[in-house]
């Protein structure tokens, strides 16, 4: 079982940076993907960004250039650093990870652009 515990949400304004810290613990390996997600409401829940352990990236189109995410010197940690904030980006955030073949989610953690 893998439990992922999510920080670093909070009121930002437009322009303002936030970084999101996920770390996972009751591992007893590396986990492979990790990358998160957001939900805004009334809306699907999507792709923000997500990494491999060799470190491959994918973004979506409207955070590209930025956001930035990376994963912890312990693989098991993965950060997502967010520049340039827009009232868009008002979502809660989950954490995401791919571990022996299962999905594992955080609780999420609100982030708010506003002024």
């Amino acid at each position: 079982q893998v439990q992922l515990m999510e920080s670093g949400g909070g009121l930002v304004q437009p322009g303002g940076s936030l970084r999101l810290s996920c770390a996972a613990s009751g591992t007893i390996g590396n986990i492979d993907f990790m990358g998160w997600y957001r939900q805004a409401p009334g809306k699907e829940r999507e792709l923000v960004a997500t990494s491999s352990p060799g470190g491959w990236t994918n973004y979506a189109d409207s955070v590209k250039g930025r956001f930035t995410i990376s994963r912890g010197n312990a693989k098991n940690t993965v950060y997502l650093q967010m520049n340039d904030l827009k009232h868009e980006d008002t979502a809660v955030y989950y954490c995401k990870a791919d571990y022996l073949w299962k999905e594992y989610w955080g609780q999420g953690t609100q982030v708010t652009v506003s002024s």
